[in-house]
Formats: structure tokens, sequence, C-alpha cells
């Protein structure tokens, strides 16, 4: 899968997370979290089973997490992936 564009999914809201992707040479993933000491490393290791899952190899995604489960995570990742391939 190949990103074409920027895209984002989700919110800042409580229990939910804030996606953003957009083309980068790479995989980049910054994570901003209210629970990073907690769960950061395995937001960032969910974060990186999905690229790989969608065959990504290049893309710098940022996620602003506010205490969102792993479905959710996962989820806005996957649409985000999605919205960042679709043709404008």
């Amino acid at each position: 899968m190949k990103i074409k564009r920027k895209a984002f999914a989700g919110t800042v809201e409580s229990s939910d997370v804030f996606v953003e992707i957009e083309p980068c040479e790479g995989i980049h993933i910054d994570l901003e979290s209210v629970v990073y000491e907690q769960f950061g490393k395995e937001l960032e290791k969910t974060a990186a089973e999905v690229l790989a899952l969608f065959g990504v190899s290049d893309a710098r995604i940022f996620m602003r997490d506010s205490g969102a489960l792993e479905c959710t995570v996962r989820a806005r990742l996957e649409t985000a992936l999605r919205r960042a391939c679709e043709e404008a």
C-alpha cells in the first residue's frame, strides 16, 4: 500500500486517538500519549503491526492518544491508511 497524501482519523477526545499519516521515506512513528509511561511501547508496536499488515514501508505516522483501547488504535490507523491511499 502506497501513501499518496496526508490523511487523518480520530479525535483528541478522551478514550480516542487522533492519527495523522503522510508520505515519507521510511517509517517514522511519533506518539504523544497521556499513558505513554505505561503503554507507549505497546502503542508504537501496534502501529508498526498495522503498517506491516497493510504493506506500508514509507510513511510518517503521528498519533495523539487520549487513552484509547488497542482496537480503537487499530481502527483509526486503518481508516487513516485507507484515506491516505485513496485517489483525491
